[in-house]
């Protein structure tokens, strides 16, 4: 059997599109939590940088994206490999969903709360990263694995753009060994479900978890 045959090779994509996945999830954690402080910033540009960035990103295909890091930046002297560029493509077009749902969470904290930390003389800075973000963590985690669901379904353009991710060998194999095409592709989104359907399966313990905390 060809899917089989090719396991060898799947599991490499497979592996490949892991760690597309995982790298890309943590650093549009990272940058979509800053941008998402930003929106909710007291001073007027960090607030308008932080907009202009979500609003472009979001509006923007993502291959458009990928176009960009690995046909434009070489010509102004950005010169990277192709899968570092997978990597960033990803983390910046995924950091704009994420900064979207940390934006929700930080406005569905009592303003209370946040009200008390100022009287204490707490700063704006500190209020958000002792008061405000861990609760508004808590409630977005089902949206955000929704978002690194997506992710790594959206790994998949690297394909189009020099990576041998798992969609882009299944693809390859699958014209090499057209009476078993089918096949290959069932096998491809097989693995795909590995990675999505224990998300899922995170998100909702998760959920109930923060639910009977508050």
């Amino acid at each position: 059997m060809a899917v089989w045959d090719a396991r060898e090779q799947l599991l490499t994509g497979f592996g490949i599109t892991l760690r597309l996945t995982l790298v890309a999830a943590v650093a549009a954690l990272v940058l979509g939590t800053v941008l998402g402080a930003m929106r909710v910033s007291p001073i007027p540009p960090l607030r308008w940088l932080g907009t202009a960035y979500v609003e472009l990103v979001r509006n923007t295909p993502l291959t458009l994206v990928f176009f960009f890091m690995v046909f434009v930046a070489p010509r102004l002297d950005i010169i990277l490999e192709f899968r570092t560029s997978a990597y960033i493509a990803l983390s910046v077009y995924t950091a704009a969903f994420v900064c979207e749902a940390v934006r929700s969470g930080i406005n569905s904290v009592s303003t209370g709360q946040a009200e008390a930390a100022r009287a204490v003389g707490m700063t704006f800075g500190q209020n958000l990263r002792l008061v405000v973000l861990p609760q508004a963590m808590r409630s977005v985690i089902p949206t955000l694995v929704n978002i690194f669901v997506a992710l790594t379904k959206n790994s998949s353009v690297a394909a189009g753009f020099f990576v041998g991710e798992l969609f882009g060998l299944g693809r390859t194999l699958a014209i090499r060994n057209p009476a078993e095409g089918v096949a290959m592709l069932c096998g491809v989104a097989v693995l795909y479900l590995i990675i999505t359907i224990p998300s899922g399966v995170l998100a909702e313990r998760l959920e109930r978890k923060v639910a009977i905390a508050r």
